[in-house]
């Protein structure tokens, strides 16, 4: 899985991939990772081939990228720098440029090494006990952590701007949902397919880096919002997961979650953990649960009958634990099932809330009028409220860990029939 994925990665920058070769590194070495023969047969090969880049699919350190640079005589690229100049060169709106600018200041940052001594100042202070002055390395740090600062705040209008337009959606009764996956899963493909868009859909890692979002018409409940997010990958470091938060937090909002799988890749089960990894991890940094989440069993016009008689089995076997539905992006095929699975998992678990509400409960009302659907509101003559409201059972799990002592303000909350 690694090496073809590697390779995509690579094909993804739009290099030409002259070698590649995985290697048993038992003991890495603090100053170069790789040591003895395996350094001097990559020194071979770059010179054979005459490269002109290097890429280790590993994370470097700054010593060891510049000790092999220099052995090498390359630009020498780790897997993090690799994938923020895919990034680098996908990105399209504002937002995703901001993103990715951030998320390469983080990784530039970590590169500084004290290297050049020479590039102190000569002497801070006043006398003959004066010690050197502000090097160059930390002018360096102070001039990326003002970049860093600025680039957050942007950001976080972004964040703001989201959540108004979230907040909208929602006042419109729209469900959310949105699409997650490994990166070449078949999201953006998939994403076509459902809403009509014309995403750019290819078969390379990171086609879709910027979030998209679009008008999805349900059967049975009408109009719902399908977001298109940025394809995970395994070991994506912390600082892209930080960087990329106010896309992907999009889809910690949604009502559902559809996580699109390539059951044709060989390498299906270990991407599926991935993808759960950054998941978690994401709630984690936002501090909430996950929405329920659908799989897509995507490509399975790829695979051979005995494939597919397999994947029934399986889903059948799993059939109590998620909810499975095997398509084709590219044909057609299962979409009107997977559409009609979506409709019943939005349509369950929605519970309708009867709270009685005084004048102190302004922010209990007002997020109950920006996260639920609010049937009925009436108020007696001293200004109490009794508010009649429907949502999901993830908002009403929200609601118990946004309010854990306003319990008393609700007569009920039960089940909809």
């Amino acid at each position: 899985m690694r090496l073809a994925e590697s390779a995509g990665l690579v094909e993804a920058l739009g290099c030409e991939l002259e070698f590649i070769r995985p290697e048993n590194v038992r003991k890495p070495t603090p100053g170069y990772l790789l040591s003895g023969g395996l350094l001097d047969r990559l020194e071979a090969d770059v010179k054979g081939h005459d490269c002109s880049i290097v890429i280790i699919d590993a994370a470097l350190t700054p010593i060891q990228q510049r000790n092999l640079e220099n052995r090498l005589g390359v630009k020498v690229i780790d897997r993090t720098g690799l994938i923020l100049e895919i990034f680098g060169l996908r990105a399209r709106t504002k937002e995703g440029r901001l993103q990715v600018e951030l998320a390469r200041l983080l990784y530039e940052r970590s590169r500084l090494v004290r290297t050049w001594t020479h590039l102190e100042r000569q002497r801070g202070g006043r006398g003959f006990l004066g010690g050197p002055g502000e090097t160059q390395l930390e002018a360096d740090k102070r001039m990326i952590d003002r970049a860093v600062g600025r680039l957050r705040r942007d950001l976080a209008d972004v964040q703001r701007t989201r959540r108004v337009q979230r907040a909208g959606r929602r006042r419109r009764e729209t469900p959310i949902l949105a699409l997650v996956g490994y990166t070449n899963a078949g999201k953006s493909t998939l994403f076509n397919r459902l809403t009509g868009a014309d995403v750019m859909a290819k078969d390379m890692p990171f086609a879709t880096l910027d979030t998209t979002i679009r008008k999805l018409e349900l059967p049975n409940l009408g109009d719902a919002s399908l977001i298109d997010t940025v394809g995970f990958i395994s070991d994506l470091p912390t600082h892209l997961v930080d960087s990329f938060r106010a896309t992907l937090e999009e889809a910690l909002e949604a009502d559902l979650l559809v996580h699109v799988r390539d059951r044709s890749s060989d390498a299906d089960e270990e991407q599926k953990q991935g993808v759960m990894k950054v998941l978690f991890q994401l709630s984690d940094l936002a501090g909430v649960d996950l929405p329920p989440i659908i799989e897509v069993w995507n490509k399975i016009d790829l695979v051979s009958s005995e494939v597919r008689e397999g994947l029934e089995a399986e889903r059948a076997r799993l059939a109590d634990d998620i909810i499975a539905m095997p398509v084709s992006s590219i044909t057609g095929e299962g979409i009107d099932f997977l559409l009609a699975q979506i409709e019943g998992v939005l349509d369950q678990g929605r519970a309708r809330i009867c709270a009685r509400l005084t004048s102190k409960d302004g922010a209990l009302r007002a997020w109950l009028h920006e996260n639920t659907q609010v049937e009925s509101e009436t108020f007696d003559d001293i200004g109490n409220a009794e508010l009649h409201s429907s949502g999901t059972r993830v908002e009403v799990g929200r609601l118990a860990t946004k309010f854990p002592h306003a319990a008393d303000q609700f007569s009920r909350i039960e089940d909809v029939q």
